[in-house]
């Protein structure tokens, strides 16, 4: 119980507390390159195809297609691809009207089915992607496209930003952490993750996944196993609408991680072949290690209760434990930082077993929702 005790505590802190400033002092030592190393872009640029998959996106899909065609980019070299994965609404309509250069009106089949159609009808030579809801900056494309200067990359991703941080959720103050992390292991070896919003591939490093699938998660290894890099370019900005609620981000991540974990299991991210020893450290700690969260706290709680009597440490193991579960509970009433970030934290963690429970127990669909507050 003592080796439990120790193994679970030791896990936790290197994933949660010890990891990003291991990669910190890991990037000193090395002497690493910058986060995303970039030249110039070529004259003429490349043939960049934009791609927004949407279901149910009326409110939203005119206003992307205007920020897409606001770019700076030369309007011959983009191409404005809107995949409309059913709905029955008026999204294929208002993006046609708003200007996107194809429109595809695809039978429900979920996101993924929606970009591989895209993909297949694109001209371009880099494949870029984002959410309905995500707003580019001017100059994000040519931020994220010059990543690919470098002929070692395949995959960039950009940085978003949340807004409408009035509520309870503390998402932003976590997607901080997490571009800092993001940036670490771009300019060591490769990101372990990317995101929906803003993001970009090679066509030929373009992978057809499972349907249920996501890309944030199953792009950027299988890019890196095929020999490639991937990278984050920082100056490639965005931003949407943040979930208001922390419960509201618990559903969330509860159902990205219904499509996360068939990525853990049978797509790949689990098997080692192919990764270079840093990548593969960086894999096991921030992605399987985090994953594994929830069973790491219930096996420090049980061994901590277990040994309650048997010295101080144990003790202390199992009043801090306790007292984040009450700042969790006492963040759904109270808005002080300190308990919203408990609540936070406990609920989001509880998310990764629920969609685990949901894989296993229902499956997951490769539809999906816009989460509510978001539009």
């Amino acid at each position: 119980m003592r080796s439990l005790f120790w193994i679970a505590a030791a896990l936790l802190a290197w994933t949660q507390a010890l990891y990003a400033p291991a990669l910190a002092l890991a990037r000193r030592l090395l002497g690493s390159p910058p986060p995303a190393p970039a030249g110039p872009l070529p004259e003429p640029p490349p043939r960049v195809s934009l791609i927004v998959a949407a279901y149910r996106e009326e409110a939203v899909i005119a206003a992307k297609v205007a920020n897409a065609l606001a770019l700076d980019w030369p309007r011959e070299r983009l191409e404005v691809i809107v995949a409309v994965d059913g709905g029955g609404d008026a999204t294929a309509e208002r993006a046609r009207a708003a200007g996107a250069d194809l429109v595809l009106e695809l039978p429900r089949g979920g996101k993924i089915r929606a970009q591989d159609a895209a993909v297949r009808a694109a001209s371009g030579e880099l494949l870029a992607f984002s959410d309905a809801n995500a707003l580019w900056e001017p100059g994000a494309l040519r931020a994220l496209a010059a990543a690919f200067t470098d002929p070692a990359v395949g995959y960039a991703c950009g940085r978003v930003e949340f807004t409408n941080e009035s509520g309870t959720n503390q998402e932003g103050l976590y997607w901080r952490y997490e571009l800092w992390l993001r940036a670490q292991e771009s300019a060591l070896a490769s990101v372990t993750g990317g995101n929906g919003a803003i993001y970009a591939v090679r066509r030929e490093c373009y992978v057809e996944v499972d349907p249920i699938m996501g890309h944030d998660l199953s792009l950027p290894f299988r890019i890196v196993k095929a020999g490639r890099r991937a990278v984050f370019a920082p100056d490639a900005r965005a931003s949407e609408k943040m979930v208001p609620t922390i419960e509201g981000e618990w559903a969330r991540k509860r159902r990205m991680m219904a499509h996360g974990w068939p990525i853990v299991v049978r797509g790949g991210l689990l098997d080692p072949r192919g990764y270079p020893p840093l990548y593969a450290a960086m894999i096991a700690s921030h992605r399987l290690l985090r994953y594994g969260t929830p069973v790491l706290h219930v096996l420090l709680a049980a061994a901590s209760l277990a040994l309650l009597r048997r010295g101080r440490v144990y003790a202390l193991s199992a009043a801090a434990q306790a007292a984040l579960l009450a700042g969790a509970a006492a963040g759904g009433r109270v808005r002080a930082r300190p308990f919203l970030v408990a609540r936070y934290y406990v609920l989001t963690t509880a998310s990764l077993a629920a969609g685990l429970y949901d894989w296993l127990r229902h499956g997951t669909e490769a539809g999906w929702e816009a989460p509510e507050g978001t539009r």
